[in-house]
Parts: C-alpha cells; structure tokens; sequence
C-alpha cells in the first residue's frame, strides 16, 4: 500500500481509500491492492478534505469512502468529502458496513457513484472500479420529457378503484399499494392497463419514497382548491414513474388530514377513474371524515393486519366502526401479512383461530418477504425491479393478475 504522499521514485496515485481506520476494512486493502497494485493511499475522513486542495489531487480517479455503524455520527463530514470529490471530478465508491438504510440512501444521493457491500462479495469491488474507471458519455441534450401525463378531457374510463388500508402501523399497506399498482400496469407485455397510483395519507405518506419520486408543491395547490380542478390541473400534480405508472403523491409538508373534504375526495376520485383503468389508493391508518367516501366508491377495499394482538383489536374496532355508521363493510377484503409459511402448521391455526374471533374471512396472505422488501423501499424500486423472484412479490402478482382478469370478464360479459 502507497502513502498517500507521492515519492519521487513512486508511480501516481489514482486513487485511495477515505475511512476512520482502514485497517478496519482488510478485505478492501487486498482488493485496492489487487486492483491498482501501489497506485492507491489511504486518508482519514479530515485529512481528505486538505488533500483534495492539492495540486496531487488532480491525478485522482476515485476514492473509496468506507464506513461502518460507528460512522453515522460523522454524516455531514461524509457528505462534504462527496461534495468536493464530485467539484473535482472525482468519482466515489461507498463501502458501507452494518450502515442504516437512511444513511445509506442520504448518501448515495449526496452524488456517490458506486455502492457495495462490507465484507465485500468477490470481484465486486474490481467491477466497481471498473465502471467509475469507464469515462462517461455526454448524451446530446434532449427536450426534457414531460413529468405528468396529458389528460384527455372527456374522457370516461370507469376504472376500477382499489384501496389498501393498513389498520396498524407497519403492516405493509404502501408497500402492497406500490407494488400491486406496478403488476397491474405490466399485466399485459404491450398496450397494459393505464393505472394511476394516489397517496392520500397526507401526513406520513411514503408512496413517494418507495417510487424515489420527488413531492412537489402543486399538489397541495390542487388538494386545497379542488372545485377549479380539471384534467389539466390533475395532470400537472401527477408524476409518472418509468413512463408506466402515474402516481399522485403526498404534499411535501405534513398537512392535516381534514385539509381535505369529502367533497374534494369525491371529485378527484371521479377525475382519476375517468382517466385510468385502475386507481389505486394508499390510505391513511386513521378513519377521518372522508373515510366513508372512499369505502361507498371502491371496488375492493383491502384491510392489512398481521398476526399479532394489535392489529386484532385494531380489526375489531374498525368493523364496529363502519357497521355503526352502516356503511358496507362487505367490500372488505382482509390481507394477513408477514402470513405463516405453509408448513408453520402452528401459525396457520392461530390465523384461523384469530379470524374466528373477528368473524372475519382472510382472503389474501402474504408472505414474508425479509431485507429485500425493506432494501426495495429504501431504493424506490418495485418488487419486480429489485427483488423479482421475492416470495412476496410473486404472491402480489398473482393478486394483480386475477384482479386484471376479473375485470376483463366482466368488460366481456358487458
């Protein structure tokens, strides 16, 4: 391994290692050293920063930015090394170690161009290397293509409205709502359904995170004067996500979620039907006013739960709540997830015995999916990007597949 200050005799440095304590990291010392032979140093997180200011720097290809759990305090000082890397034109690999997801994501789009794994997988870091190495195209410049969709006005649709209501935190409610919008807009290889994908948990809503979608402020613009909405102001708060999937997502503040009325509920549901085939809804956890809405216009209304106290008394008192008020509970359809495997003979009789107790069907179980779904979310990805052959995903593909079936034999047989 090189110092990072070149000796007369000493070939240049292309490239070096930015960490607390290299030492920490002996699989990326045998990788540099592997790849680049004597042409890499190593730097401390400050010292990086006064070396990027001399003139030795203008020789530099890439660093290495490695850290571990004990570095997440030192963010911004991370951050700013990627800054000046990048004014420099310096590229960056991040080695992360036992790192949270929001760390890792902060980073990476604070302009890191590289990301993998600590310990390393084999031949990992070479590719890395390689591809930070390759110099990058500059594509001639091209009109920058439209971020909404044009809507048609007059246009009558009718689509189906699905809506998925998690009744306790953290049941995968968002994640089913994505991930079920995006099988149903691929559910044909050419000429697919038109689906577009609401977020109407105003507060928390996190539909935009797991499609990497920005929030923009005309969709408070349009939640907040829906009487003067008409298909071109609805298609202006709309993103579109891989040119398949139109998504409304959550304001960019946190609003209350009486900011909006029923009334204003109404017409933008009616809007998005007339527009697309399918609309999908990813509600908030708590019953406000416009709840009942939503329920009266839905085709199918999934309730999420898991196997576990919480969402049982959860279950119990949202039923009683909508069979007070009479309103048609029987568009329910409950969804176990984090379902016990087939063979788990034991937790498959305490979902039977759970349903009993509620009087309630499970009609939809879904498995487990571990990491990758969490990952998947972290990176703004759907399932069938990121983690294709995930349990989980084939279970939510085969729900959007008998979904986009149903609808068509029933289009036929109109």
């Amino acid at each position: 391994m090189s110092s990072i200050t070149p000796q007369p005799e000493a070939g240049s440095i292309v490239a070096c290692t930015v960490s607390r304590d290299v030492q920490n990291f002996d699989l990326l010392i045998e990788d540099m050293e592997s790849a680049l032979g004597e042409s890499w140093g190593d730097l401390g997180f400050a010292e990086a920063l006064a070396f990027f200011g001399q003139p030795e720097a203008q020789e530099m290809q890439f660093v290495a930015l490695a850290m571990d759990e004990a570095d997440e305090e030192n963010l911004v000082l991370m951050g700013e090394i990627i800054a000046q890397a990048k004014k420099r034109d310096i590229r960056v690999i991040l080695i992360a170690e036992d790192v949270t997801p929001g760390a890792l994501h902060s980073l990476l789009r604070q302009g890191a161009d590289e990301f993998v794994p600590y310990p390393l997988p084999e031949g990992e870091l070479a590719l890395a290397i390689e591809r930070v190495r390759t110099p990058i195209a500059v594509a001639p410049p091209v009109a920058e293509a439209p971020a909404a969709p044009q809507l048609r006005a007059g246009t009558k649709k009718d689509g189906a409205l699905i809506v998925v209501h998690g009744l306790a935190g953290g049941t995968g409610s968002t994640t089913m709502a994505v991930n079920l919008a995006w099988e149903l807009a691929n559910a044909e290889k050419t000429g697919g359904p038109s689906v577009c994908l609401i977020d109407l948990d105003l507060q928390y809503g996190s539909v935009s995170t797991f499609l990497d979608l920005p929030r923009r402020e005309n969709v408070y613009e349009m939640l907040s004067d829906t009487e003067t909405m008409d298909e071109e102001i609805f298609g202006q708060a709309l993103l579109t996500f891989e040119e398949k999937l139109h998504v409304l997502t959550a304001p960019s503040e946190m609003l209350p979620l009486d900011i909006i009325s029923s009334e204003d509920v109404d017409r933008i549901i009616g809007l998005a039907r007339d527009q697309f085939d399918y609309v999908i809804i990813d509600m908030p956890s708590t019953l406000v006013q416009w709840s009942e809405t939503v329920l009266n216009q839905a085709h199918v209304y999934f309730a999420m739960l898991e196997l576990d106290m919480r969402s049982a008394q959860n279950t119990l008192r949202f039923k009683r709540a909508l069979q007070s008020e009479e309103l048609p509970v029987e568009k329910l359809r409950y969804v176990m997830n984090r379902a016990p495997k087939f063979t788990d003979l034991n937790g498959k009789g305490r979902v039977k015995r759970m349903a009993e107790s509620l009087s309630i069907s499970i009609d939809v179980s879904l498995p487990d999916g571990g990491k990758p779904i969490t990952q998947a979310n972290d990176h703004g990805l759907p399932l069938a990007s990121s983690a294709p052959k995930s349990p989980l995903r084939r279970e939510i593909a085969k729900l959007a597949l008998s979904i986009h079936t149903l609808k068509d034999d029933a289009a036929q047989a109109a």
